[in-house]
């Protein structure tokens, strides 16, 4: 789905992910495939609540069904199919599905807009052994800016934890500094990332 992102675009497609794990196995799941930048929902608690309204949650084993739902810009559920939980969705196939939908609808939903983007010399200061700082990279990774945003691990090297401390005024990491300026947070680097590098929802 992600190497096809722009095919799901250009039919009017916004492409969601939801399963039962939490938000933090998706972030894990997702940088281990090197990085999935459309929305991943967790349908945690009440565990099943979003499957089981669409007839996907298999009970008996407390997982979602490996299903695909396509719904037309006026809420109306134009395809549902189960591959089983083990199955391979046919990528090309859904595709051409959103397609047919997006060419047969009368109505159109907005067009995808641009993300703003990060401004050059943005560091990333994240140190060892740190479940935020993990998040934080997990959101750096899945949204392709390795190559924007220079790491520092201020576990590893000194003189990156000194320049932490000269910008923050603290040694707390992770920090994310956009513009000179300081993110301490890491569900506010996370928040900042998103917003200014995914995707708008369409």
């Amino acid at each position: 789905m992600e190497a096809a992102l722009a095919r799901f675009q250009a039919a009017n497609t916004q492409v969601l992910g939801v399963s039962v794990d939490s938000r933090y196995s998706h972030a894990a799941w997702a940088a281990n495939l090197g990085g999935v930048s459309f929305p991943l929902l967790a349908d945690f608690h009440p565990k099943g609540a979003v499957a089981s309204a669409f007839g996907f949650y298999l009970d008996e084993i407390g997982i979602a069904d490996r299903a695909t739902v396509i719904i037309d810009s006026n809420g109306v559920v134009q395809f549902a199919e189960s591959v089983g939980p083990d199955g391979q969705r046919d990528i090309g196939g859904l595709a051409a599905a959103c397609e047919r939908v997006a060419a047969s609808s009368s109505t159109r939903a907005p067009a995808f807009g641009s993300a703003p983007g990060l401004p050059a010399g943005c560091v990333l200061y994240v140190r060892d052994h740190c479940g935020a700082s993990r998040s934080t990279l997990w959101a750096r990774d899945n949204l392709h800016l390795a190559d924007s945003i220079a790491l520092k691990n201020v576990s590893r090297d000194a003189a990156a934890a000194a320049e932490l401390e000269k910008i923050s005024g603290g040694k707390r990491a992770p920090c994310l500094v956009v513009d000179g300026e300081p993110i301490l947070e890491s569900d506010a680097i996370v928040g900042c990332l998103i917003d200014r590098c995914a995707t708008p929802l369409g």
